[in-house]
């Protein structure tokens, strides 16, 4: 029974956090009820599972939270919003109007209010729509857990306290926010490719991303970022079929089969990255960071037709791409690619003033790079650092290979 109620919290939680936060004008309320909701439903759906799993959560989720604001003795001075009636043949045929006809996407604009601060955003989003827990999210930020809960409480109180409507902005208000939904379908989709085997617990989202981020495209066609996000992801999933070997071992990009790739997603990424490119040209403007990450995914992918990878471009790209995000995750990634063009040495004195700890791709990286440099006690601390941080299965098994062959 906890099969049914993990892909209903899937599938419907956005859905259903969205309706009673709407209903009660209250997020934490909202999160708090839902909560409640499930925690009932591990016990009593054993014994009878419901008919609409999705439905009987929102009921007993707002109950709870009417019982929750009579006992604080504000009833009489509150009334939550009737219950929308049964929807007629001409309500559905009216919501296919909808500007955005997804209901975790409707929420994912809800909660990246511009009143809410930028830091916040995307967070709030993912802990609240996502459902990634506290300390996944500050991972996903490199942040502590302590300082992200504390963006959390206040973007929570900010909300509260302007009164933040949890309605769907008219389309010219998009802009002010698309920056934060795109951030967050980023990091979303992050964490269901970060495990190679799909096997992880958000591995759903790579579906829902592709679903998304295709969504977003179609209904943003002028936004050239939006463009380059659907293109990225494309990107990505194509390249799932190769990502295991037959053991179960993760295969890195750069060695991956690529006829193993899946030819209609790679299409789709190059159509949707062609977009991105065109509306940049048409504006005059360079583009932008998505746009960029894109690239770097299609110079990648120029492998199935040329049998190379052309490493200068790619270094090129990650240059351009520091301007806008000179981060870990950039320097990490790039210098991979200067190992590639200079040799691994400049790579890592690149990697060295870099100041992570307890980051996994970090001493990964660090680990490849003092092995090609002859330095194996050096790199078998590293590749120890890294599989000390709970790697996906495939990564702990392509990781302590790699350590195991270490010969001085």
């Amino acid at each position: 029974m906890s099969r049914l109620l993990d892909q209903t919290f899937r599938d419907a939680g956005g859905r259903v956090i969205s309706a009673l936060a709407a209903a009660f004008r209250d997020l934490d309320l909202a999160e708090e009820a839902f909560a409640e909701a499930c925690s009932r439903a591990a016990d009593k759906w054993s014994d009878a599972p419901p008919t609409d799993p999705a439905a009987w959560l929102y009921a007993v989720a707002r109950r709870w939270a009417l019982d929750r604001i009579r006992r604080r003795a504000t009833a009489a001075a509150w009334r939550p919003d009737d219950a929308p009636p049964e929807p007629t043949p001409e309500d559905h045929l009216m919501a296919l109007d909808e500007p955005i006809p997804d209901e975790r996407l409707r929420l994912i604009f809800v909660c990246c209010h511009p009143a809410v601060s930028p830091d916040a955003r995307a967070a709030l989003t993912l802990r609240t729509v996502c459902g990634l827990s506290t300390a996944e999210v500050a991972t996903a930020f490199l942040t502590p857990e302590a300082t992200l809960a504390q963006r959390l409480v206040r973007a929570k109180k900010k909300i509260a306290e302007a009164g933040i409507p949890y309605e769907v902005p008219s389309l010219d208000r998009w802009p002010e926010r698309m920056d934060a939904v795109l951030s967050t379908l980023e990091v979303a989709y992050a964490q269901a490719h970060a495990d190679a085997a799909g096997a992880g617990p958000h591995a759903d989202y790579a579906v829902e991303m592709l679903k998304l981020t295709g969504l977003l495209a179609r209904l943003a066609p002028d936004d050239a970022e939006a463009q380059a996000l659907a293109a990225t992801v494309r990107f990505a999933e194509a390249r799932r079929p190769a990502r295991l070997d037959a053991s179960g071992t993760m295969i890195p990009l750069s060695e991956q089969d690529p006829a193993e790739w899946d030819a209609r997603l790679l299409a789709e990424a190059e159509t949707c990255l062609a977009a991105s490119a065109r509306l940049s040209m048409t504006r005059r403007a360079p583009p932008g960071p998505r746009a960029l990450q894109a690239a770097i995914h299609g110079a990648h992918a120029d492998r199935r037709r040329t049998g190379r990878i052309d490493w200068p471009s790619v270094l090129g790209l990650y240059d351009r791409l520091l301007v806008h995000r000179d981060d870990p995750v950039i320097r990490v990634n790039r210098a991979v690619a200067l190992a590639e063009v200079e040799g691994p040495a400049p790579a890592l004195a690149d990697l060295a003033t870099l100041e992570v700890t307890d980051w996994l791709p970090f001493h990964a990286a660090c680990a490849d790079l003092l092995a090609r440099l002859g330095k194996i006690s050096e790199a078998r601390h590293e590749y120890d650092r890294a599989l000390s941080l709970s790697p996906a299965p495939a990564e702990r098994v392509f990781l302590l290979g790699k350590r195991n062959r270490l010969t001085i």
